[in-house]
């Protein structure tokens, strides 16, 4: 038996919507199939008050064995690093998760604001937000940069806005089943199974991609989202053209532009408004273009690839 003890800090409880929407495997397979007790969930668990203290106290005391600390939700440290502003079970909850951290053998964090930060954690941060062990791509968090679980491991990541319900489950069922040596994490400690490619990859509009066809309308199956509408495909580390949301689609999919939201810059408020959904560019060429690309071979690129262009890319030839 694998406990899990589910806490939420500042979130929109988007992260346990996807969570709850998991296929492969579901949320209910967990329990049924790979030995998981949920011990509280915030919206699963029957204990109340008096109740629920004595279960967290039991698993801070060891009393009840925490072999898993799932975490959505930013660490709210304000007014004045008291955390009072969230309060939890009769305590702030920057408090529960210091004491909860020491019991875990593991710690898994879910959705951006858990993992960096996420809205909550955007200048000028007025509730004093952060990740469990980054600030955006800043290193320490709440935890600190050196914090290890029980089980010798950092927190282990699992962004998005909200995170795939998948990458969730299969990395409980990893834990739970003794697969802990297939969670290699990357500098950002995000398991590489999930996050070592760019969403870009497996995107069906790459042709359009490489012969620069571009669309500039939303909902569009054909043309490439990144020149007019700001797609960050080709700089965001997620699998979402892999492991396709609800086994069906994608944003890019759908005609939408990836956004981006498993990096730690996430939501990007720093553009202007009205520039979300636009490429930012310098003399034409993108201020973003691919990792271990020349802005000037680019520039030279993209003019070929337009003139090679072949006729059917810009004919509607796939099924979204």
């Amino acid at each position: 038996m694998t406990n899990v003890l589910w806490l939420q800090g500042g979130a929109c409880s988007g992260n346990t919507m996807s969570f709850l929407n998991g296929e492969e495997p579901t949320a209910c397979d967990l329990i049924a199939n790979f030995g998981i007790k949920v011990l509280w969930h915030p919206s699963l668990g029957v204990e109340l008050g008096n109740n629920l203290q004595t279960l967290l106290w039991d698993c801070v005391l060891g009393k009840t064995p925490l072999d898993i600390l799932v975490f959505e939700g930013s660490v709210v440290n304000a007014p004045n690093g008291t955390g009072e502003w969230n309060r939890f079970a009769d305590r702030p909850m920057k408090d529960w998760l210091i004491d909860l951290s020491q019991a875990a053998k593991f710690i898994v964090a879910v959705g951006d604001c858990a993992t960096w930060g996420g809205i909550p954690a955007m200048s000028p941060n007025p509730s004093d937000s952060k990740g469990l062990q980054f600030l955006k791509r800043k290193e320490g968090g709440f935890l600190g940069k050196d914090f290890v679980s029980k089980a010798g491991l950092p927190v282990i990541n699992i962004p998005g806005c909200p995170t795939h319900p998948d990458w969730i489950t299969q990395i409980l069922v990893a834990i739970a089943t003794g697969r802990t040596d297939d969670i290699v994490l990357d500098e950002l400690h995000r398991p590489q199974t999930f996050f070592n490619t760019y969403t870009q990859t497996g995107c069906t509009r790459n042709i359009h991609f490489a012969y620069k066809a571009t669309t500039a309308e939303f909902g569009q199956r054909k043309g490439c989202l990144f020149y007019d509408l700001g797609c960050r495909g080709p700089m965001t580390h997620s699998s979402c053209n892999r492991i396709l949301w609800n086994r069906i689609s994608s944003k890019t999919r759908a005609g939408m532009p990836c956004l981006g939201c498993t990096e730690p810059e996430f939501p990007f408020f720093d553009l202007k408004p009205g520039t979300v959904f636009k490429t930012q560019t310098v003399m034409g060429v993108p201020k973003e273009i691919p990792p271990g690309v020349n802005h000037r071979d680019y520039a030279v690129l993209t003019v070929v690839a337009k003139d090679a262009a072949p006729k059917w890319a810009d004919e509607d030839f796939f099924t979204v």
